[in-house]
């Protein structure tokens, strides 16, 4: 159905749309299409705050999900950065490493990011600039002279014509695919070659920490000669992450060793009995437990780090068969509210949630609990999040 939006409403100038891109790329914890998403499910957030004369005008798609209207707007960028023409290839390539596209693998913030155009043959003078002032003045042109304006007008009819915006969520989904039923998608480089098609998270909370962490997994091998998974049991507190030990119960067991770097916490390799070929499946369980009490943990998370999680599948006993589910249990000290997250910043996570969210979990007799309904992507992270009460 075609719907016209009160314009009035929902009007972006370009200086708008150029200050929400400028937001967008700016960026050092994720892709933009999670934050265009992140900003149309929380109108209170501070994506939807930044990013409002991108997402507003989606709202004349009536009937479009939140991930849709998302893939829309990522669409319609995608689409105007292709127009770029040959004689504007500096700013195309700009464009591509703010935005994090063209198949590389960027670093986290902007300025990283130009640097590494610096590598790329015939963007810039020769020899290559010494710094990253001519890649921020090109990147000024680029989005205040070329792309702002054309998206706001674009922008514009779209909010008048909510059917014209098909083509961009195909543009965007053609660009980046969505997880198919079997929750198997192309995966990004350097995630761990499984794909889990179930994972049970179950903790014990004490005195406001996660003394114990077991964790049920059955991983399918994406390549030949999987060994192990690497395994690290990581529970937000205030200030940091903090890594806990962990150990193979069965199915594997546990090698340790030092982090990459100094600092970093120990890696846990858990080795299978025996290396598995492409396709065949394997259940491993572990379990990781803290002795240092002391920590306030704000959250339960589990991080993809590999080719993801199947959606959920619950058998006619109420038993979960697929997909991922946590449970956490408390002792004397019981939260004032739990909820559950999906693919958010650090500080998204521990907001917490209005009255009558979809997300607010109940407590029961000490237990709170939720199995994800879609499947897990690879490299965003799920889990719940808790707030406690104030210290008399």
């Amino acid at each position: 159905m075609t719907i016209q939006v009160e314009w009035e409403r929902v009007s972006c100038s370009v200086t708008a749309v150029e200050a929400a891109l400028r937001w967008l790329a700016g960026r050092q914890d994720g892709g933009p299409l999670r934050f265009l998403r992140y900003a149309i499910e929380d109108p209170a957030s501070e994506s939807a705050a930044a990013l409002g004369a991108l997402v507003r005008p989606t709202e004349s798609m009536t009937a479009a999900t939140p991930e849709t209207r998302a893939l829309a707007v990522w669409g319609l960028v995608l689409d105007e950065i292709s127009r770029l023409g040959p004689t504007e290839s500096t700013g195309s390539d700009i464009l591509n490493a703010a935005f994090r596209l063209g198949g590389v693998e960027w670093e986290p913030t902007l300025d990283e990011r130009f640097g590494q155009l610096r590598d790329l043959p015939g963007v810039f003078e020769v020899p290559p600039p010494t710094t990253t002032t001519p890649m921020h003045t090109a990147w000024r042109r680029a989005v205040s002279d070329k792309l702002s304006p054309c998206l706001a007008g674009k922008l514009e009819m779209l909010a008048r014509d909510g059917e014209a915006w098909r083509t961009y969520v195909e543009i965007a989904r053609n660009s980046c695919p969505e997880p198919q039923a079997s929750g198997r998608r192309p995966s990004p480089g350097g995630v761990q070659p499984v794909f889990l098609e179930r994972q049970l998270v179950a903790v014990e909370m004490r005195c406001r920490t996660a003394y114990r962490r077991l964790t049920v997994r059955n991983a399918v091998a994406r390549e030949n000669g999987v060994d192990g998974y690497r395994a690290r049991a990581l529970t937000g507190w205030t200030g940091d992450l903090a890594a806990i030990p962990v150990k193979g119960v069965f199915g594997c067991r546990a090698e340790t060793r030092p982090g990459a770097q100094p600092g970093d916490p120990l890696t846990v390799d858990l080795r299978f009995p025996k290396p598995l070929s492409e396709g065949e499946r394997h259940e491993f369980v572990s379990v990781a437990c803290d002795d240092d009490l002391d920590e306030e943990r704000h959250w339960v998370n589990v991080d993809i780090d590999h080719h993801g999680i199947a959606p959920r599948v619950v058998d006619g006993e109420g038993r979960v068969t697929g997909g991922l589910s946590v449970s956490i249990t408390f002792d004397d000290c019981v939260p004032e509210a739990c909820w559950w997250y999906a693919e958010q910043t650090d500080h998204e996570r521990v907001i917490r949630p209005p009255a009558g969210d979809r997300r607010l979990l109940e407590i029961r007799r000490g237990v709170v609990e939720h199995t994800f309904q879609g499947p897990c992507r690879p490299r965003e992270e799920y889990g719940i999040a808790f707030h406690w009460p104030q210290s008399s």
